[in-house]
């Protein structure tokens, strides 16, 4: 893809993340819950474990496009992994389904980091959080799909 087409994408999933957070926003109103990110400025958070990370990936992050791939990969992975573990603890259908939703936009967003690092580096992405199994049914449909855009085919 152009340089243009990689903006166009990530112009697409800023939108989608805006998206997921208003999804998240509404449902923490409905069940009356405080959003715990209300007063921490971007890039700020009150766990020390996530600042700690967030901190690594940003840096790591900041190195080259390619590192930039690898960290929206290893995001994605980490959410993959705490969306699966949440869903089998929630009870409310609206949390399940708010979940399921996240976890394929999660799975989408895998797809385009890998299959842009291929298409952009030559680099093969490994994965670091998913076991393999899990990680190949999701980015295998990026091999088959055209561009690799996800199995939407937006």
């Amino acid at each position: 893809r152009s340089l243009v087409g990689s903006e166009m994408g990530i112009r697409d999933s800023a939108r989608a993340e805006q998206g997921h957070l208003e999804a998240v926003s509404r449902l923490l109103g409905r069940y009356g819950i405080e959003d715990p990110a209300d007063d921490l400025a971007l890039g700020e958070f009150s766990v020390g474990a996530l600042q700690d990370l967030y901190d690594r990936l940003i840096a790591q992050g900041s190195q080259s496009l390619a590192e930039a791939l690898k960290v929206g990969a290893a995001i994605e992975q980490i959410d993959i992994v705490d969306l699966k573990e949440e869903i089998t603890q929630a009870e409310a259908s609206d949390v399940q389904r708010l979940y399921g939703n996240l976890l394929r936009g999660s799975e989408n967003h895998l797809q385009a980091f890998v299959s842009t690092l291929a298409r952009q580096t030559g680099e093969t992405y490994v994965p670091q959080y998913l076991d393999a199994d899990d990680y190949a049914r999701i980015v295998a449909p990026a091999a088959t799909s055209s561009a690799g855009r996800g199995r939407r085919g937006r």
